[in-house]
């Protein structure tokens, strides 16, 4: 049973990563790694790296859906209910902060010198959670070609969920080419969530909790969900959408945020509340279903061997997100140079907490920016 120690450990641990996490869902999940597995070793690196794999078959925002995983690992389902809440409330409170001003005075506060060097810094930290799951993951070269493909597809463009299916699939078959059996456990756990409210919300809710219970993949696909249910039917603005996507992009924790500020758009501080629990609820909710399969995935031949698949595919996926952030990121010296030296600290002084490294990035892009 759960103590009220670990249910503070938990608060205090995905309060401050709801706090600091910038950079998107991988950089979340690299500091949750470097903070549980490595340093606090609540989870092994592969039963982490499994969780990893299979959040990322499940509708939702990942990261902070591993956060939920991790959370319940430490201190059952109220942990769970803890990570998941504590992680996401810094994002919404601030989006909810920049909403109001937005709505007060029409444009977003200049922030740009204050985030310059984080997006670097967080690269580094991607970096090294590649490297110490990537090591797990690699268990033989058959698994290896699978990544690199998984790698190549995703950088030309391929879609990330689709290639963690292929590539899961391609490693049952290579299972089954190797043992010739054919004993594959499935579990297809669906869930089906209404929620009542007033009718000045209702809208609002139903809304986001459809995008919450149906969003595959990294937060922003979401963008599009909402051009189509809002944007298309004159309920928000383009501009608005955009100022949305630009506050998800400059506030810590998950990007999903951007729900609270849409939400507070539509319809105040109740909008952003109904927004904020229609988004994330679904979440909990299949969390909840799926964290005690993983175990019992991970003990059948067939479905290790597809969760084996998927991990390595995961860690691809994790790849080209880097990748990607790089080439939009380093963009000059300055940036060139934030890097660098986070990628230094993250390798060489291995102890570094990845908030040091954070803060320390956006320190060193804000005195670069005065040059």
């Amino acid at each position: 049973m759960p103590n009220n120690e670990d249910l503070k450990e938990v608060a205090k641990l995905f309060f401050k990563l709801g706090s600091i996490a910038f950079g998107g869902p991988a950089a979340h999940i690299a500091m949750m790694e470097d903070e549980v597995v490595k340093k606090r070793k609540w989870i092994t690196p592969q039963h982490f790296l499994d969780l990893v794999g299979a959040t990322n078959l499940i509708p939702g925002p990942n990261s902070t859906e591993m956060t939920m995983h991790c959370g319940h690992e430490k201190a059952g389902w109220k942990g769970l209910i803890v990570a998941g809440f504590c992680f996401v409330f810094p994002a919404v409170t601030i989006t909810m902060l920049f909403a109001w001003l937005y709505q007060q005075y029409g444009q977003l506060p200049k922030v740009d010198p204050f985030i310059y060097g984080i997006k670097p810094a967080v690269i580094a930290i991607i970096l090294g959670a590649v490297y110490r799951l990537g090591k797990k993951a690699l268990k033989n070269v058959q698994l290896g070609i699978l990544g690199a493909y998984t790698l190549i597809a995703c950088l030309f463009g391929a879609n990330e969920i689709v290639a963690l299916f292929a590539c899961g699939f391609l490693g049952l078959l290579l299972y089954f080419f190797e043992n010739n059996k054919n004993n594959l456990n499935s579990f297809t756990p669906l869930v089906v969530l209404q929620l009542s409210v007033t009718p000045s919300t209702l809208k609002i809710l139903w809304t986001f909790l459809k995008v919450g219970a149906l969003l595959y993949g990294s937060g922003y696909v979401l963008f599009g969900f909402l051009d189509a249910e809002l944007v298309s039917t004159g309920l928000l603005s383009r501009q608005e959408l955009i100022d949305a996507v630009a506050v998800g992009q400059f506030t810590p924790g998950p990007v999903l945020s951007t729900a609270t500020f849409i939400g507070w758009q539509l319809g105040g501080f109740w909008g952003a509340i109904a927004a904020t629990v229609g988004i994330f609820l679904p979440s909990f909710v299949f969390v909840a279903i799926l964290n005690p399969f993983v175990p019992k995935m991970r003990k059948s031949k067939v479905v290790s061997a597809f969760l084996d698949a998927v991990n390595i595919a995961a860690v691809a996926v994790i790849i080209a997100v880097c990748v990607a952030m790089g080439q939009d990121t380093l963009t000059d010296w300055r940036t060139i140079v934030i890097a660098m030296v986070s990628i230094l600290c993250v390798f060489i002084f291995k102890k570094v907490n990845s908030a040091f490294i954070v803060i320390g990035g956006a320190l060193l892009g804000f005195v670069l920016t005065l040059f």
